[in-house]
Formats: structure tokens, sequence, C-alpha cells
């Protein structure tokens, strides 16, 4: 059974860093593809960053280039999002999910952790 388990949310002010993580298990961790997507409330999820199962060129929303950077660490099964000048509109509930390499849909997802982000 796939579980992807998010931590590290939670309330920071604006210009602070937080890093979030979303340890993987019950999947071969090194052939999934990655991603972070958030959601605020009223708002559709959007995605916010991706990393491919061998780590080649990290994608990001244009919101979030330059200040979101997300990795991975195929040894412990976890992916990483490292969020620096937060601002009051990153406020969200974060998700982490996986698709299988070289498919399109993010077919698993974790239950998200909040990040709010005060002014």
């Amino acid at each position: 059974q796939v579980q992807l388990v998010e931590s590290g949310g939670g309330l920071v002010q604006a210009g602070d860093s937080l890093r979030l993580s979303c340890a993987a298990s019950g999947l071969t961790f090194s052939t999934y593809d990655m991603a972070w997507f958030r959601q605020a409330t009223g708002k559709e999820r959007e995605f916010v960053a991706a990393i491919s199962w061998s780590s080649v060129s990290p994608d990001y929303a244009d919101s979030v280039k330059g200040r979101f950077t997300i990795s991975r660490d195929n040894a412990k099964n976890t992916v990483y999002l490292q969020m620096s000048s937060l601002k009051p509109e990153d406020t969200a509930l974060y998700f982490c999910a996986a698709k299988i390499r070289w498919t399109m849909r993010y077919n698993y997802w974790g239950q998200g952790t909040q990040v709010t982000v005060s002014s």
C-alpha cells in the first residue's frame, strides 16, 4: 500500500523559510516522479513543483520560481520542498504526489500539511 506522509508545515511570518518533507512508503521510490501541489481555501489545487525520478530538470510554478526548491533523497524515500521568502499568498494546504515515471497522471497523494504565512 502506497503511503505519502507530509510534514513540516506551520505558521510563519512573511519572509521566513520553511522546509516540507514527504516520506513515501510502499513503492519503489527511485522509479517515481514526485511533486508538490497546494490548495488555498476556496481555490483549486495548483501545481507547485516537480522532480523526476532521475532528479533532472525540476519544474516550478512561476509563482514560486526562485523562492522554492524541490529535492529528493532516494535513500530516504523522501522528497523535500524548501520554501524561502514566503508570502501570505503562499498560505495553503500543501500536498505531496507521486506518479510512476514516464506516465502522465499523479495517482498517489498525501493528506497534506498546512502552511500559513502571516503578513
